[in-house]
């Protein structure tokens, strides 16, 4: 591979020279290692050690447990996606501003997803959990910048989808290892550890990230850091249009997927064994549409040039899987819904993650900003889980979850339409 892939720009300077094949191996791979170590846990992992820990055969008992922990982390994440992306910022060292908060992020996470494969109580699952999500937002936070700091605008919209599409990947990847290969509560924990830091560790050792002078680096003061957090969307309205929109979009992606497990096991009477087989079938269906969609589109919006029609065209979508889902309860619709989410949700994220590098509001706080944007990723997957199950428990059952999913999903396509600085 060719070292020139390794060239980064100067800290602050907006990125003119395209990266490389090479660099998009990389960034690919880490991210592939990132997300098998978030979604195997989230997907499967985590709900199984939460109910062997309960020994209750109430679903809805179950979920709002793992609902719980999970938004328990999701508010570590609140905190610490934007403060490591603000230290990162700043980060004055010989390897550069980006590579050591890599390298921490991902030895925490990869630490704690070890220790999480030995707990044998709620609290420590939920410790531990926390802090691999808490090490999971330092790496991300740090890798994300560096769309920002190294890719050129007219790039993003693809190397973005290589975010998504090892997403998708992982998702279906990391489930048939803990399942097929490595079973057992900590020898799964133990592989996601390591396939982590293995495949994360050749974008750290071959990418070069550019040394920020100490001169350049701006004063971090607790108040500043405190006022940072917040970015008016008076005066950035495209960044707050942009913020609103990936929340709302996450929000009903997450509604519509992650009690998908129990809408097919008791919505549609499958039974918890064949659930689990149909809900593998789905997730290869899913990732096929994710992964042509997200490289597709992402590409096709660089070459337009343009970002708001994509993202709303592909929240939508999200929002008409979420109806099928709901009105027509039957497991050959689910799969076509999940192909039709798949090519939204695909779309979405490399478009999207491209439309927010364009609405920074300064370019010495990149990560930190970016740090907020993914707030509105992380934190409505964390906690979807807890608000689904009341819903479906307490409310209007799962044909009101998937309702409210695209509702929520459409709003979000509404919201980029207000955005002004980027077409």
């Amino acid at each position: 591979m060719s070292t020139e892939t390794t060239v980064a720009p100067n800290p602050f300077a907006e990125p003119t020279k395209a990266v490389t094949g090479g660099w998009i191996a990389l960034f690919g791979t880490a991210w592939l290692g990132i997300w098998m170590a978030q979604l195997t846990p989230v997907q499967l992992l985590l709900p199984v050690q939460v109910e062997a820990q309960l020994q209750s055969n109430d679903w809805v008992e179950n979920v709002v447990a793992f609902g719980i922990i999970s938004g328990i982390a999701g508010l570590c994440a609140l905190v610490a996606y934007p403060l490591t992306g603000a230290l990162s910022d700043r980060t004055v060292s010989r390897y550069g501003r980006r590579r050591p908060w890599i390298l921490g992020g991902a030895l925490l996470f990869a630490f704690a997803l070890l220790a999480l494969g030995t707990q044998k109580t709620m609290f420590g699952i939920g410790l531990f959990w926390s802090l691999a999500l808490i090490g999971f937002c330092m790496l991300t936070a740090a890798l994300t910048a560096t769309i920002s700091d190294q890719v050129p605008v007219n790039q993003r919209g693809f190397i973005s989808g290589w975010i998504s599409a090892p997403q998708a990947v992982g998702t279906i990847l990391g489930l048939v290892l803990v399942t097929e290969l490595f079973v057992g509560q900590f020898l799964g924990y133990a592989v996601m550890a390591a396939l982590l830091v293995l495949l994360v560790l050749p974008f750290l050792l071959r990418v070069a990230d550019e040394v920020l002078p100490i001169e350049q680096r701006t004063a971090l003061t607790f108040r500043g850091l405190v006022q940072g957090f917040w970015i008016s969307p008076t005066k950035y309205p495209d960044f707050g249009w942009t913020l609103a929109s990936r929340i709302l979009v996450n929000f009903g992606n997450a509604f519509g997927t992650s009690l998908l497990l129990y809408f097919l096991a008791y919505g549609l009477n499958l039974g918890i064994k064949d659930a689990e087989g149909s809900l593998i079938v789905l997730t290869l269906i899913y990732m096929v549409f994710v992964i042509s969609s997200s490289l597709v589109f992402g590409k096709l919006s660089d070459r337009l040039g343009r970002r708001k029609g994509f993202v709303f065209l592909a929240a939508a979508f999200q929002a008409v899987a979420a109806i099928l889902l709901a009105l027509v309860p039957d497991l050959t619709v689910a799969m076509v819904a999940a192909g039709i989410l798949g090519l939204g949700y695909g779309t979405f994220l490399s478009v999207d993650q491209a439309l927010a590098t364009q609405v920074l509001p300064d370019a010495q706080s990149r990560g930190k900003d970016l740090g907020i944007m993914n707030i509105a990723s992380a934190v409505p997957q964390a906690i979807a889980p807890l608000l689904g199950a009341f819903v479906v428990a307490a409310i209007a059952g799962f044909q009101g979850l998937f309702l409210l999913a695209a509702a929520v999903a459409f709003l979000g396509a509404l919201a980029v339409l207000p955005i002004k600085g980027v077409r």
